[in-house]
């Protein structure tokens, strides 16, 4: 339970995960965002306006599926480092990819593997790092975009390098 242990259970992500319809079609993003906090830069990040909060500020995000494109413009904005991007097409069978924010040193380099981790800091497996994107206007957010196995790609939230 997110409450007391910082970790989110299936049953707590369950309304923010994607329809396995929706995951099929292409990147997308996940909010993992579960806590009503005053914080909203994810809205005004989406240049589709697919993210919207409710009932104000204080809110949770919800994300329309349907109109994400998956591009990532949230992802780096997101202060809690609660969102990612996963696209199930990939060139390779049994692949997919995740982009997520990293805000450690050193940062991965594209082409290096990393250590995929769950949310609890524990090793799942290696991944190749893909892309790595780190301009001036993201703050010292580098978003990083890894291969991972398909089965696993609601697992990893974080790496190590």
């Amino acid at each position: 339970m997110l409450k007391n242990t910082g970790i989110p259970t299936a049953e707590e992500l369950k309304n923010v995960m994607p329809p396995h319809e929706r995951l099929a079609k292409g990147p997308v993003a996940i909010i993992e965002c579960l806590q009503d906090i005053p914080c909203d830069p994810c809205v005004s990040a989406c240049p589709v306006h697919a993210i919207q909060m409710q009932s104000g500020i204080t809110d949770r995000p919800q994300l329309n599926f349907d109109k994400c494109t998956g591009c990532g413009a949230c992802v780096p904005k997101c202060p809690g480092l609660a969102i990612f991007i996963v696209n199930m097409q990939h060139k390779v069978a049994g692949m997919a990819t995740l982009s997520l924010s990293y805000e450690l040193l050193p940062i991965p380099a594209k082409d290096s593997e990393v250590d995929a981790l769950d949310r609890s800091g524990k090793f799942l497996c290696r991944a190749k790092v893909i892309r790595v994107i780190n301009p001036p206007a993201y703050d010292r957010t580098a978003v990083v975009t890894i291969e991972v196995p398909a089965d696993r790609i609601n697992d990893i939230r974080a790496i190590r390098v």
